[in-house]
Formats: structure tokens, sequence, C-alpha cells
């Protein structure tokens, strides 16, 4: 059985068919079942594929926490969490309760996106396979998605580069990375 976690744009155009169960902290559809990533309501090791599109943003620079003409435009569109630290562990307790309600062998593709809020560069995809991997997951493929259209807000000084793409993670349920790193490290 699929699984898929924030339903928002991913089924949008038709071309992936709908998963029999959608959770949301906040449904937009009628066929969405209201639930927390971290606390679902499912059993343990009863599900063989989660698709996860959770919100990436931090909310700390001003172009994010007020609408203003001109400024970044992303925030119109997606929620944020206040803190880089807030948003990390969002991931990695939702990655707990993934481990917990996933078959062995189960698979979550996790979309993810690097971020720069207040100057500062979060390379998300990075924490969250190093995150993926201490609770049991094996990262067996990285994808990247480039944005056909690219939001820019009204930026004077560019200190990082612009992310116009996001990572679709793919981890297995496994301990098959761990079993490699332990044979590396003797």
């Amino acid at each position: 059985m699929r699984l898929y976690l924030f339903t928002r744009y991913f089924y949008k155009n038709g071309k992936v068919p709908q998963p029999k169960l959608k959770f949301d902290i906040n449904p937009q559809t009628k066929d969405t079942i209201k639930a927390d990533s971290r606390r679902l309501p499912l059993l343990d090791n009863s599900l063989s594929c989660i698709m996860f599109d959770p919100p990436f943003l931090i909310s700390k620079g001003p172009s994010l926490k007020k609408i203003v003409k001109g400024s970044n435009v992303i925030s119109t569109r997606f929620s944020s969490f206040e803190s880089a630290q807030e948003l990390y562990s969002y991931y990695f307790h939702s990655l707990k309760e993934f481990n917990r309600i996933l078959k062995d062998n189960g698979i979550v593709i996790f979309k993810c996106q690097d971020t720069v809020s207040s100057g500062k560069n979060y390379l998300s995809h990075y924490f969250i396979l190093n995150m993926a991997i201490g609770i049991g997951f094996y990262p067996k493929d990285l994808f990247i998605l480039v944005a056909s259209n690219r939001i820019i807000g009204n930026i004077n000084h560019q200190i990082h580069a612009r992310k116009f793409h996001s990572y679709f993670l793919v981890l297995e349920k496994s301990n098959k990375f761990i079993s490699i790193y332990n044979i590396l490290i003797r």
C-alpha cells in the first residue's frame, strides 16, 4: 500500500496515480486525512512505500516573515519553520515514524530542498541523509528535479547559489549501509 503525505502539488497533473492513503496536517482535499507525519494512525510494519513532501523553508529572514511587493514570493506558496532546529527535528521524528510503519525493505521517497535563510546556507539533503542512515535507512537512490519556473525575489546582494532544484531521496528501511560502514571502519 502506498502512502502520501502533503498532497498539494505532486499529483496535480494526473501523470502519477493517486495513492490509497493521503495524509496532511492541513488537508486541502476531501480524500486527505488530517494527521501529523510524526504520529500517523497506522500499524507497525504496515506499508511498503511512502512519498513524503514536507515543508522545507526556514522563516528566519525578513523576506519570509512578511509579504511585501517584490519580496520572497515563495513564502506565499509554502509553509515554513521558525528555525533549522525545528525543521530538522520535524524531519527526524517523521523518519522515525516512517521506520515504525514501513515493512522491512520498504521505501520512503523524501522530497526536500536546500535553502538559504538570513544569509545562511542550509544543506537539508545532507542532514536528512545522515539522520536516515542513523535511524536505519539505506540511501538507495537520489533524483534531482530542476525547477521549470524560478521564483526569485528582489535580491540586491547574493551570498550563496540560488536553489532551483529539489531532491527526491529514495530511502530503504534496511541496515545495508550500516553494515557496509562497519566493514569500512574495521
